[in-house]
């Protein structure tokens, strides 16, 4: 079998993580697959896929492409429109050298991990070969990205859903698409408990070494607007302000992986953070494609977004690592956890909840202990990626039809 992953980006996030754990669950259910993963800008998500026994190749598209996303303000909607018209003549070639290296693979399926190339995936696969979707995010929420998607679903067999929201959402915004649910998966052998090094989280971070006793509380994210970093920093200066010797030391671990105007940038937020008096309080830990020692370093893991979050892939890795994790209570991300048993959860962009669960938090050990361990156990119940694979393989074979189930040898035995 011969499947070919298409990536909008080189560079790792949780939709990068989440293609990572498949190729890995691939190879292991089908050892003799062949995987191709095709990105349309080089970084470590190469060398990682590689690694797993994946063959990678690189297809630039023009200058600006990236920049391309949604946005929420429908005069910005209109004007992204109208300067995307204006790079189509740039495109067609950067299209046709994608359809190129597509068809020189040969593939028994494309697998599609991004909203661009779900939409490339339109104009450069073959009407013979199945192509899924990976649904990542809910299109409900960004309106021109739902409409371009509409039109370009002609030749999808299946999306994948990576919750139940996000299902719901597929299924008003991609009438007629097939869903499949696959929720997102973790390796707990690799996210897993462990030592951490608070000292080199604070060097990497660019800070003095904290006092003995100093609680860590960091939020893991890209820099995209919604995933809550100015909530998180009103929430560290509200609780300075009223209690300036609280032992908490913040940390915002990130970067603006996709390079879209949808994305703080790390001068935008460092500015943040100094307006509110925070330049020694708040630490900035560049991106990670290996965020463990990270998780590991903190002893409370935020997740803060503002709108609903499709899944929250670092709420689940943090669980696994046995952290207390404190989440954003709305769209997939509900589904991860039980309040209070093993994790707690406010309402999306409530600075006043945030700084209570904080608060408690920082002041009770015994409960953040209680919290980390209690999220393990769901990890291992929950999100555990031993099966991750024979779940895609299912939906490969649902994909292809039962006139070519006998290319996953595994599932037609």
């Amino acid at each position: 079998m011969r499947i070919l992953f298409l990536n909008p980006i080189g560079n790792i996030g949780g939709a990068e993580r989440v293609l990572l754990t498949a190729v890995a669950g691939l190879k292991r259910e089908l050892p003799s697959a062949v995987v191709r993963v095709v990105a349309l800008s080089d970084g470590p998500l190469l060398a990682a896929a590689r690694e797993l026994g994946a063959v990678t190749e690189v297809v630039p598209p023009p200058t600006g492409f990236g920049e391309l996303g949604d946005s929420r303000a429908a005069s910005n909607r209109r004007m992204l429109l109208a300067r995307s018209l204006t790079r189509l003549p740039a495109l067609w070639p950067f299209i046709g050298r994608l359809r190129e290296s597509i068809a020189r693979f040969k593939p028994d399926l494309v697998h599609s991990n991004g909203i661009k190339t779900h939409i490339l995936s339109r104009f450069t696969v073959s009407p013979a070969v199945p192509v899924v979707w990976h649904v990542h995010d809910l299109y409900g929420l960004r309106p021109l990205a739902g409409w371009l998607l509409r039109r370009s679903r002609s030749r999808v067999r299946v999306a994948v859903a990576i919750s139940n929201a996000v299902a719901l959402d597929a299924k008003i915004v991609l009438p007629g698409v097939r869903v499949e649910i696959v929720p997102n998966a973790v390796d707990l052998a690799r996210f897993a408990p462990g030592p951490g090094d608070g000292d080199e989280l604070d060097r990497r971070a660019g800070l003095p070494p904290a006092t003995p006793g100093t609680v860590r509380v960091g939020l893991v994210a890209t820099y995209a607007r919604w995933k809550g970093h100015i909530a998180v920093l009103d929430t560290a200066s509200r609780l300075v302000g009223e209690s300036p010797a609280l032992p908490v030391r913040w940390y915002i671990v990130g970067g603006p992986i996709y390079q879209t105007a949808a994305q703080f940038s790390a001068v935008e937020l460092r500015e943040a953070a100094a307006a509110r008096g925070l330049t020694d309080r708040v630490g900035f830990v560049p991106f990670t494609a290996e965020p463990v020692s990270i998780y590991r370093s903190l002893d409370v893991v935020l997740h803060a977004s503002t709108l609903p979050e499709p899944f929250g892939l670092t709420v689940a890795e943090a669980m696994a690592c046995g952290r207390a994790v404190v989440v954003s209570a709305a769209g997939g991300a509900v589904e991860l956890f039980t309040e209070g048993v093993d994790a707690v959860g406010f309402s999306p962009g409530n600075v006043d909840q945030l700084v209570r669960v904080v608060r408690r938090l920082v002041e009770n050990s015994g409960l953040r202990a209680r919290l980390g361990e209690a999220a393990r156990r769901t990890a291992e119940t929950r999100f555990d990626a031993h099966h991750y694979g024979q779940r895609l393989c299912q939906v490969y074979c649902s994909a292809m039809g039962s006139h070519r189930a006998d290319t996953i040898p595994n599932l037609t035995s």
